[in-house]
This record gives structure tokens, sequence and C-alpha cells, in this order.
């Protein structure tokens, strides 16, 4: 019995003694909370896509804070480009969303197509404001989670109770629709994954 007890106490100032110079340098025994990884429900393919779009709207919407038409037809060329490049066959997992994705996926190529071709600076502007409205349903439906978005509008853009609406990374942006004091967050897009231990 006293070998029993001698060989337990042994093992116990092992372990104490190992804890104490190895495993706490090493961090084994943490009793802070881990952080979930974030992880996007899409694959990297489908959110290199995806934000290709994003990235080449952004600088659509800048090149229509510069009233630049030159500008504007050429992002809105790159958009375009992104679009048709888009990885929208990955959704087909789920029928549901990928019949109501492919149907917006298709407006949204019929809009910024109008938008090119629009002559006037003013008739690309109201092309804008359809475009942001079918890419904003297009981001609502497939979940769009890598990053926080905000929707926003100026309900002046095009006269007095005419809005128009925009798609920016932040919650302060520059307003497309060259429209001073009008742009209010109508909506926060965030299916971001939580980032924080349950």
């Amino acid at each position: 019995m006293k070998k029993v007890l001698l060989i337990y106490l042994v093992l116990i100032i092992g372990i104490i003694t190992w804890y104490y110079a190895i495993g706490k340098e090493n961090k084994v025994f943490d009793n802070s909370k881990a952080a979930a990884l974030k992880v996007s429900k899409h694959s990297i393919e489908f959110n290199q896509s995806m934000q290709a779009v994003m990235d080449n709207y952004y600088q659509l919407t800048n090149a229509f804070t510069k009233g630049d038409t030159v500008s504007v037809n050429e992002s809105a060329g790159q958009v375009k480009a992104a679009l048709d490049s888009l990885k929208i066959d990955e959704l087909q997992v789920d029928s549901a969303i990928y019949e109501t994705a492919a149907s917006i996926w298709g407006d949204t190529k019929t809009e910024i197509s109008g938008l090119q071709s629009d002559p006037s600076l003013q008739a690309k502007k109201e092309a804008l404001n359809l475009f942001s409205n079918e890419l904003f349903t297009l981001l609502l439906t497939i979940h769009y989670d890598l990053s926080k978005l905000y929707w926003q509008e100026c309900s002046s853009a095009f006269g007095e109770d005419t809005p128009g609406n925009w798609i920016s990374e932040k919650e302060r942006s520059q307003n497309p629709y060259n429209t001073n004091n009008c742009a209010v967050v109508k909506k926060v897009i965030n299916f971001m994954p939580d980032s924080t231990a349950q």
C-alpha cells in the first residue's frame, strides 16, 4: 500500500514540476477563452470572385463622385467583367437560393450594361441606382459574409423625394450622386461569422 502511495506521490510531483517548468511556458493550460475562427460559408474561389465585384463597384461609385464619364465607363466595364466571372454555380448546392441568386445576377448584368450604354452622366446615375438595388438584393440573397457593408440612401438624389442608393464599405462615404448632406445609412449588411467563443 505504501508503495502505491509513493508511486502516486512521485507522479503528482512530476506533473506539477512539468507544468511549472515546461507546460506553463508553452501555455498548455490557458484560462482565456479562445476566439472562434471566422469561417465563411462560401468557398475561397466564390469569395474572391464576389470581392472582385465589390472592389470594382467601389471604384465605380468613386468615379461618380468625380463626375468623370470616362472613368465611370471604364469602371462599369470592370464591374461587368467581374460579374461575368462570379462563381455563381457554387450556389447550386441549395437549389432555392441558386435559382433566386442566378436570376438577380442576370439582372445586375443587364443593369450594368445599361449604365455603360447611357449617354449622359445623369442617365448613368439613374442606372447606378438601379444597379445598386440589384447588387444589394444579390448580397442579401447569398448572405455576403466577408465584411460589414452599408446600404446608403440620398433622399434627394434625383430631386425632392426621389432617392438614390448605393453600397459602401464605411458608415460615412462619399455620395456618388453628388448631393450634399443627404447620405443616411438605411441598412447594415452583416452576415459575418461570429468571432467570439460562446
